[in-house]
């Protein structure tokens, strides 16, 4: 069985447009899986890579993004192979083991990815050329660079500190002891990555909790990671050097962020009344749920497991009347990717919804302030944008609907409209519908298997 290979199929800007039209659902019934969590899909690889011996992962995404990882771990020289049974091996070289690839990974429209890799391939003492497609290469990389200087790399980048870009690893790296200037956890991984190469420990400061999935799969590899309380809310996350970390086998949970779709048509929709399963309900990963039931949703968890080192839970959704709430800037990062959706649903509820602190999003896969704005407009709802955040006046129930959006390259965009279209009184198109594979192949099978009506344009 060959790898899948991060080529033209599902990378966003690399393909003709492909419009989809969502019209009126019927209601969403009975239970349906997501696919796997994207972020820990991408550090199962990694860590996996980085550990000695063989790693076995079930449930990894397979989507867009996770193969142009797994093809850079092959350039890295890594054996990464998919298994007839749906599992992924992957054969760990050991901290320090990866070899100078022969010519650029192409990390397609995957910002985890280039961040995560910025971090690893800057303890190695070779020097690493990284590009992706239209969007990750407008998207600034000055974030993750800063930190990574300080340990020992070198970078050139284009103007901005953007891609393509080359990462000079250092030939002594050095642990450090860095303060994130803004809530990122992808920086925080990357810093944290780039210190397992490095002697001592290397610790890194966050004021604003973000997710901790790099935390938590570094010690199932059975690296030292310690923890302390850092303020109010805040912590300091250290890793100690040069650990000879082990293979394991992986179960990846379903990713909340995939689940906020048909758990947001289930709300819209209806008479829906739906169950999804084996989602991760990571505390960094719940601010959706949290701010949904705010909202009034009925939404229920059930018994809490753990996957993977994560804890997973089935979540059952029905349909009912929403109101309006403020969201706190504060549980912006626990929540970052689910604004575009969350904005969907604000739209059909009973009064004015609030979202603060939200300027991270205007240097996303797209400007996902701006993009979702100018979607809610063209769906006819009243909705004020603001350098860090929107004002969505409720319907009462879903907006007119009607107007195409300009998905600007944007997954979670072309999907959140997508699912307006469910509810909305007239069809929603949306101009371009092949970026979805990079975070959620097979989204609209699985849709429209529960009732949508999503259709080529």
């Amino acid at each position: 069985m060959t790898m899948p290979r991060a080529g033209r199929e599902g990378r966003a800007g690399e393909q003709l447009p492909h419009p989809l039209v969502s019209s009126a659902a019927a209601p969403l019934k009975g239970t349906c899986d997501v696919p796997g969590d994207k972020s820990i899909s991408h550090r199962a690889l990694m860590l996996g890579a980085l550990a000695v011996g063989e790693t076995r992962i079930r449930g990894l995404l397979e989507s867009a993004d996770v193969a142009a990882t797994a093809v850079a771990l092959r350039a890295l020289g890594v054996a990464v192979e998919p298994e007839e049974d749906g599992s992924w091996r992957v054969h760990g070289v050991g901290v320090g083991g990866l070899a100078e690839p022969d010519g650029p990974l192409d990390l397609g429209n995957s910002g985890t990815a280039v961040r995560l890799f910025a971090g690893i391939c800057a303890s190695h003492a070779f020097t690493t050329f990284m590009t992706g497609d239209r969007s990750l290469r407008s998207r600034p990389m000055g974030r993750v660079i800063e930190p990574l200087e300080r340990m020992g790399a070198r970078f050139e980048a284009r103007s901005g500190g953007r891609l393509p870009l080359a990462v000079i690893g250092a030939c002594d790296p050095m642990p450090i002891d860095y303060r994130l200037p803004v809530p990122s956890a992808q920086v925080k991984s990357a810093v944290l990555l780039a210190g397992l190469n490095a002697p001592g420990k290397t610790r890194v400061v966050e004021t604003v909790p973000t997710r901790d999935h790099t935390e938590r799969m570094l010690r199932r590899f059975g690296a030292q990671v310690d923890i302390e309380v850092e303020g109010e809310g805040g912590s300091a996350v250290t890793v100690v050097g040069y650990p000879e970390l082990g293979p394991c086998a992986l179960t990846v949970p379903g990713d909340p962020s995939a689940a906020a779709f048909p758990l947001a048509a289930a709300l819209i929709v209806p008479g829906s009344d739906l169950t999804i399963r084996n989602v991760g309900v990571n505390p960094g990963r719940i601010g959706l749920i949290e701010t949904l039931r705010e909202m009034g949703a009925s939404i229920e968890t059930g018994p809490v497991s753990e996957q993977g080192g994560e804890p997973v839970a089935d979540i059952a959704v029905r349909a009912g009347s929403l109101r309006g709430v403020e969201v706190p800037a504060a549980r912006a990062p626990g929540m970052i990717d689910e604004y575009p959706i969350l904005s969907v649903i604000a739209a059909c509820a009973d009064g004015t919804t609030r979202l603060n602190g939200l300027a991270e999003l205007r240097v996303k896969e797209s400007d996902r302030l701006e993009a979702t704005a100018a979607g809610l407009r063209a769906a006819g709802a009243d909705v004020s944008e603001r350098e860090d955040g929107l004002d969505i006046v409720g319907h009462g129930g879903p907006p007119p609907g009607g107007g195409p959006v300009a998905t600007h390259m944007d997954h979670r965009i072309a999907m959140a409209f997508l699912v307006l279209g469910m509810a909305s009184g007239k069809p929603m198109t949306i101009d371009d519908g092949s970026m979805i594979g990079t975070s959620y192949p097979g989204f609209v099978a699985d849709m429209n298997r529960l009732g949508a009506s999503i259709a080529a344009g």
